[in-house]
């Protein structure tokens, strides 16, 4: 099908475009920029006045809760708040029941997901089996199957042997290594960040020395073996520092911060509000603003959702026994126009993080608007402001720390590999 939108503001992050343009597709791909190609006749005109064009969001981790947890969210239903979100491509974790530990359960996501006909889905594999923490899976076999790394999702592996065996059999096979920094032992019944905040409130507390002690257990591993590691969800300062130092030094490291990390900070709990429950804590204001000046600098490299649909049951409880994670799908867009407007970031720079830069780290082919590229575009209303609610939000789970807020911008249409996918 040949589709033409016009009178858009294109926004292209990876070349700097950013002005009026026509964007011309066939046969799933962008066939010319401005100007219609000669004899090129649209199947399909889309008006988009007053819309900004952008590629499709690349989200870097997103739970759909397929396989095992279809209770908290469906495949069905975090792939629609995908498309709501603006995002084309996104990064599923391997902590599921089972992990995604096998080249059959790959197989059976992939092919799930490919029969939605929306968002692509990329799967992490899981570093070790049963996400245990001892044998290595088989990680050739995994990727052969569909995975684009290898992930121990929630804390670092208990045994560092472990850790360095895995490292150094995913760098002979040139894999990528997606580990957050989170001492297994340091702060583990903490439920918020430690400090003022949780001594009033009477919270166990999760100390920033957690992130940091497993932050240089991942580097001097890093250096010892070459391995290309992606370090997910930083949320302190001093992270920040030692990123920005591994990075300066030449290692192989990239890094990202969950959106919510962007703006909320250890003081938004309140009295106990369990939507503010989340992995890694929301953390000091002086550690916000680090990862916003971070962000802005290009030491942060991407923004992710860290979309986590946790369903009634598990979040309307006592803020300690609140199971953490929030929906993020959709929010991933208005909040990171949030962040540019606050931080006085240009857009070009700031959809970068969850376009074409994020597309980098995940080692796949998206996040911009270039002929010959896939047509994964998302345009949205600037202006729109809607407020986040049951009514409003397509997944499964409404559990974030904006329910009820408003915010600006809103997802008009997604289109994937050339097809509309979503229109509203």
């Amino acid at each position: 099908m040949k589709i033409s939108i016009v009178n858009a503001r294109v926004i292209d992050p990876a070349s700097g475009l950013d002005e009026p343009r026509a964007i011309h597709i066939q046969a799933g791909n962008i066939a010319a920029l401005g100007d219609a190609p000669a004899g090129f006749v649209p199947n399909r005109s889309i008006d988009a006045q007053g819309l900004v064009a952008i590629p499709g969001l690349v989200d870097l981790s997103a739970r759909l809760r397929e396989p095992g947890f279809e209770h908290k969210a469906t495949l069905e239903s975090e792939i629609g708040a995908a498309l709501a979100g603006g995002v084309t491509s996104l990064a599923c974790p391997p902590d599921t029941d089972p992990p995604l530990d096998e080249p059959g359960l790959i197989e059976m996501l992939k092919h799930k997901a490919r029969g939605l006909d929306a968002t692509r889905v990329f799967p992490l594999g899981a570093l070790t089996v049963g996400l245990k923490g001892e044998a290595l899976t088989e990680m050739a076999e995994l990727t052969e199957a569909g995975c684009v790394g290898f992930a121990q999702p929630g804390a670092l592996i208990r045994d560092t042997q472990a850790l360095l065996r895995a490292m150094q059999y995913a760098h002979g096979f040139g894999y990528t290594v997606w580990l957050q920094p989170q001492d297994p032992r340091v702060g583990r019944d903490g439920v918020a960040h430690s400090g003022a905040v949780t001594g009033r409130l009477g919270l166990a507390g999760v100390p920033t020395i957690a992130e940091t002690i497993a932050l240089q257990t991942i580097l001097e591993l890093v250096r010892a073996t070459g391995c290309r590691v992606h370090v997910c969800r930083l949320s302190s300062a001093a992270g920040i520092d030692i990123v920005r130092r591994a990075k300066s030094e030449g290692l192989p490291v990239t890094c990202d911060i969950a959106v919510h990390h962007l703006h909320q900070i250890d003081v938004d709990i309140g009295f106990f509000d369990s939507n503010h429950r989340v992995h890694p804590p929301f953390r000091s204001q002086r550690d916000r603003d680090a990862i916003r000046a971070a962000l802005a600098d290009g030491t942060v490299d991407a923004i992710c959702s860290d979309h986590t649909p946790v369903d009634d049951d598990a979040k309307q409880l006592p803020f300690g026994e609140a199971e953490p994670g929030v929906t993020g799908l959709e929010l991933l867009l208005p909040l990171t126009l949030k962040w540019a407007e606050e931080a006085r970031v240009n857009w070009g720079d700031a959809l970068a993080r969850v376009t074409c830069r994020a597309a980098d780290v995940l080692g796949v082919e998206g996040g911009r608007i270039a002929v010959g590229a896939a047509a994964d575009l998302c345009l949205f209303d600037p202006r729109e402001h809607w407020k986040v609610g049951r009514e409003t939000l397509v997944s499964q789970s409404v559990h974030t720390p904006y329910f009820g807020r408003e915010l600006v911008g809103r997802v008009r249409t997604v289109l994937v590999g050339g097809r509309v996918a979503l229109e509203r």
